[in-house]
């Protein structure tokens, strides 16, 4: 599927394009789902094993289980299922999942046919990418002081996690739910034309990187609920956050960024990849185990070199903080 014209002017327009159907759910998200339900059964299997729950919950679907183990564990579970490693910390085994049908998702033609309408054919894999699994705040995971550790999404633009490197740099993210996402899951939000308001100041805090109010506006936002199987794009520069999952139901989606090659991709610690090429499609990567030892050579490095950081120019003392 390519972009027509009239989407793509929308896209131009707000900043956001919502694609209905945009990836075969069968096709595609099955064979992923039956990957990360292995990935938990393990992550059950480990934690019952420490002593953390006290069943496997093994009769449990995929959802359910994985608010059972992480509520009683009092553990989100990201990093057990997540394509990327954390900005602080990195182990020799930090957990981290970049299965064959993650890397099927990375470079899914249908999808990259829809980058392609916007950034042209020489499409690299920009590492900054998450699984995200979000139980019903009812259930999630709490710190000592009684907060949720993960919740709604705090208001940002995208370009503002990522280095000065890539200022330049054409950087797509590409969202999309593995199950409906609609509002009472908690759904992204956008404001429509906001990425003409050029890069905002970003101020840390305990649940990452946010937008203050006083530097921008959230009048205007949009939800963006989505079907299963529709794709959202977004621009580097669009106010986005997430609406709290009130639910009580998981809300379980993608991120993945794309970039033209040859461009930065503002996290130069991570492993990226030639995922489309026009010009020269032998430089494409199909290898899924090379991909992933691509990651797990950058947790290694990582692990012995902790100064590899920072990953975004924010330490509080932007104006707006």
């Amino acid at each position: 599927m390519t972009l027509t014209e009239c989407q793509l002017r929308s896209f131009r327009e707000d900043g956001y394009l919502v694609v209905e159907g945009g990836i075969d759910p069968e096709a595609w998200l099955d064979p992923l789902m039956s990957e990360y339900e292995r990935v938990l059964d393990r992550v059950a299997h480990e934690f019952f094993e420490q002593g953390r729950i006290a069943s496997r919950y093994a009769d449990l679907a995929f959802g359910p289980r994985f608010v059972q183990v992480g509520h009683e564990a009092n553990d989100t579970l990201g990093q057990y299922f997540d394509c990327s490693l954390p900005q602080v910390g990195v182990e020799a085994e930090t957990p981290c999942w970049f299965g064959p049908c993650v890397f099927g998702a990375v470079t899914n033609p249908g999808l990259l046919d829809l980058v392609e309408s916007v950034i042209g054919g020489e499409i690299y894999s920009n590492p900054v990418q998450h699984v995200r699994i979000k139980p019903p705040e009812s259930r999630a995971a709490r710190d000592e002081a009684g907060d949720i550790k993960l919740g709604a999404t705090t208001w940002h633009q995208d370009a503002g996690v990522i280095l000065p490197s890539a200022d330049l740099t054409d950087v797509l993210t590409v969202w999309f739910s593995l199950a409906d996402a609609r509002e009472e899951h908690g759904c992204l939000l956008a404001v429509p034309g906001s990425h003409r308001w050029g890069l905002l100041d970003h101020c840390p805090t305990a649940h990452g990187l946010a937008v203050p109010p006083e530097a921008a506006s959230r009048e205007g936002a949009v939800p963006l609920p989505t079907r299963r199987g529709d794709i959202i794009l977004l621009h580097k520069l669009v106010l986005h956050g997430s609406l709290p999952n009130v639910s009580d139901e998981i809300r379980w989606s993608l991120d993945l960024r794309y970039n033209p090659v040859g461009q930065p991709t503002g996290r130069e610690a991570f492993p990226g990849f030639i995922a489309r090429s026009r010009r020269d499609p032998t430089s494409e990567l199909h290898d899924a185990t090379a991909w992933e030892g691509m990651w797990r050579e950058a947790r290694r490095a990582l692990a012995v070199a902790p100064e590899a950081g920072p990953y975004h120019r924010w330490d509080g003392s932007a104006e707006g903080c």
